[in-house]
């Protein structure tokens, strides 16, 4: 395993880019420690799959390096790299069996049979399969094809990293739930680093110790699923992670009142302390924005501090809680309220200003 460095890190497919928008991905440093599980998360064409090339090999970036454990690994090619990579469609050879195929990583590279069949046996114990060893794969479902694909990225012990390129696109729905918590358990047992593509937040956030989450050829923010949950660095962050996406309000500041701020007409009272740091930011230039998730919306006491008169338009029953769609000031409104609260459509008063309140600047997170 490796730990896989970003330096400056960037790629543009034109020639002399001048502006963020040139990039295809935007210039970066981070690190991914040996042994962790990471997850890049982001709508399509958002450099997900650029980055991933880049990693392989199959890309060499127009800017900055990529290192493997401190040593410079840019322009080396794919097969210098000793990476595995699973792709989004299922990659074997039908007229071997299901042994062959995962045994076949390993004779390439001239490991001794008694070896093949222990870490054969071992990867096949792990995903389920040892009853399919002797089968051919001709004629396996997508999700037993899958697997064996998963495995064949999985038989090396000797791979600097194990690359997924949203592999579980093509498997049913109810049984996407059965495989990642079989990569969540290969990763605990073997301690490989694994590096996930996907667009669907679920997986990410199920799989992955830590989530890279991008947009626009981006980076955004890099955490523990927590952290993307209750702390968005970036509004992408607040409105991309959850379901529904968290609520966000333009807030307009007037400079002799410390102790609230405005949305649309309506006052909002808020601590002097957040005011003070709301017109710092505004100070420097920017807009300011309110974010609250859903599940922290809460009925209030009518005129109560903190709160604000909402309509609410409907209400579905989703068993666990409530749905409540409506809005704030004119702007859109989702709540999610326990299956308990007594609610109509109507007017009622929310309490917006809580300790999960977040405050943006030109998207950015403020600090308080």
């Amino acid at each position: 395993m490796a730990r896989i460095e970003f330096r400056n890190l960037g790629h543009a497919y034109g020639s002399n880019p001048a502006a963020p928008s040139d990039y295809a991905l935007q210039p970066m440093n981070m690190v991914w420690e040996d042994g962790g599980a990471y997850a890049l998360l982001g709508p399509s064409g958002c450099g997900k799959s650029t980055l991933l090339n880049i990693i392989s090999g199959l890309l060499v970036p127009s800017h900055g390096q990529v290192l493997f454990d401190g040593k410079d690994m840019t322009g080396t090619p794919t097969r210098g790299r000793n990476i595995a990579q699973v792709f989004q469609f299922p990659v074997l050879y039908d007229t071997m069996s299901v042994f062959d195929n995962l045994a076949f990583p390993l004779r390439n590279r001239k490991v001794p049979e008694a070896e093949v069949r222990k870490r054969v046996h071992e990867v096949a114990e792990i995903l389920g399969m040892e009853s399919a060893l002797q089968q051919r794969a001709a004629g396996m479902s997508a999700d037993a094809k899958q697997k064996i694909s998963l495995g064949r990225g999985l038989v090396r012990k000797d791979v600097s990293a194990i690359l997924f390129d949203e592999p579980l696109t093509v498997i049913d729905p109810h049984l996407k739930w059965q495989l990642r918590r079989q990569l969540k358990q290969i990763h605990q047992q073997l301690k490989l680093t694994l590096i996930y593509v996907t667009h669907d937040q679920v997986e990410a956030l199920t799989f992955a110790d830590e989530v890279v989450v991008m947009t626009n050829g981006k980076i955004v923010q890099k955490g523990a699923p927590d952290a993307l949950f209750e702390r968005p660095d970036h509004a992408f962050v607040g409105y991309f992670i959850g379901s529904p996406g968290m609520n966000f309000y333009p807030v307009s500041l007037d400079p002799d009142d410390i102790g609230a701020v405005r949305i649309g007409a309506h006052r909002l009272e808020l601590d002097s302390a957040t005011v003070a740091a709301l017109k710092r930011a505004k100070g420097s230039g920017g807009n300011i924005s309110m974010g609250l998730r859903p599940e922290f919306i809460e009925l209030a006491q009518p005129g109560s501090p903190g709160t604000l008169e909402a309509e609410i338009f409907s209400v579905q029953q989703l068993g666990t809680c409530q749905l409540v769609t409506g809005s704030v000031a004119g702007h859109p409104l989702k709540g999610k309220l326990g299956s308990d609260i007594p609610v109509q459509p109507g007017r009622h008063w929310l309490r917006l200003a809580r300790p999960e309140t977040i405050f943006f600047c030109n998207d950015e997170r403020i600090a308080r």
